[in-house]
């Protein structure tokens, strides 16, 4: 993934060189946009790999991750027309429950997640329109996770997720709505990220399983640039 990634940010680069555009301050357009966003964060959650298993869990167990839609921040510095970087705030809380070997079953409880995320996007300006696609690090960070009512039954206390370094590609599209940089913004980000969830007895490690999150996450908004 490290070589998809530097090999991604390489790219977006070397467009920007070989596309090159007149200075911002030629075009009146400011170095800062600011973007409010509804984003729906949909998640897989399945299971990759039994590392322990004290409790004897279904030979077929099989997980999945609810969907969330959270409002989102997301703040963007403009190198030049075609070249920028972008971060994103916000928090997005899942349940995981069982879909085969224990349909239905709560295993983890209201989890929030920070995806802490920093994408450096080309941006191809087409008469004011302007689609772009990114590509960067992400870091999942997870806090407050619960077990859920399912394992909490079979005596665990604890539940633990691994917070976790991944990449995240993106593509979208910025359409001016007026000419004093108000924009409708469109973004679609995949993330390429796992978690290692961890149930615990009285201390004693009692499951380990590794999880693929690779969340779509979708996001729509308004976003002013100065």
């Amino acid at each position: 993934m490290r070589t998809v990634l530097s090999r991604g940010l390489g790219a977006l680069a070397l467009m920007s060189l070989v596309h090159a555009a007149p200075a911002l301050a030629s075009d009146g357009q400011g170095r800062l946009q600011v973007k409010a966003l509804a984003t729906a964060v949909l998640p897989d959650g399945k299971i990759d790999k039994v590392n322990a298993d004290l409790v004897g869990l279904p030979a077929n167990t099989q997980t999945q991750a609810n969907d969330n839609v959270v409002p989102t921040l997301a703040v963007e510095y403009f190198f030049s027309p075609g070249l920028s970087v972008e971060t994103i705030c916000c928090m997005t809380q899942h349940d995981v429950d069982g879909t085969t070997g224990l349909p239905g079953a709560e295993l983890v409880s209201d989890a929030k997640l920070i995806p802490a995320t920093v994408t450096l996007k080309y941006h191809l300006n087409t008469g004011g329109i302007s689609p772009y696609i990114g590509a960067g690090p992400a870091y999942f960070l997870f806090i407050g996770e619960d077990p859920g009512a399912a394992t909490v039954a079979l005596g665990v206390d604890k539940l633990t997720l691994s917070n976790e370094l991944g990449v995240v590609l993106q593509a979208g599209v910025d359409v001016p709505l007026n000419g004093r940089g108000l924009a409708l913004s469109l973004d679609a980000k995949r993330y390429f990220i796992g978690t290692t969830a961890r149930w615990y007895d009285g201390g004693v490690k009692v499951i380990e399983t590794e999880h693929d999150l690779d969340p779509w996450v979708l996001s729509a908004g308004l976003g002013v640039r100065f």
